[in-house]
């Protein structure tokens, strides 16, 4: 006989940091933005129980160009965002995601204009 496992209960699973649709729907815009500029050309998306992570790539056999991260256990200490460089940096942090986008941007309207 095959034994069947049980789902878990609501109070028993573990949280999954996750970007909301909201979030992800503003990541994704400003990465269709920097592909139509030429400036990249493929990610990834990872999530894990502590962190979810967007990384964007010139091309697939890189580093990743920028890694956006969303840490919901640092929400109440420095931001649940942060905004990493491809050599490891961090270059922006904060509660909300649009501060955090804002150098992305600005380089796009350097690409741009």
């Amino acid at each position: 006989m095959s034994v069947i496992a049980p789902f878990p209960r609501r109070w028993d699973r573990r949280s999954i940091a996750t970007f909301d649709r909201r979030e992800l729907s503003r990541i994704l815009d400003l990465y269709g933005r920097m592909v139509a500029a030429g400036h990249w050309r493929d990610y990834a998306l990872r999530i894990d129980p502590d962190v979810a992570v967007f990384a964007a790539y010139r091309r697939h056999s890189e580093r990743p160009d920028v890694v956006i991260e969303k840490r919901p256990g640092l929400r109440l200490k420095q931001g649940a965002f942060s905004l990493v460089s491809e050599h490891g940096v961090v270059v922006k942090r904060g509660h909300e995601l649009a501060p955090v986008l804002a150098p992305i941007e600005r380089r796009l309207m350097r690409l741009v204009g």
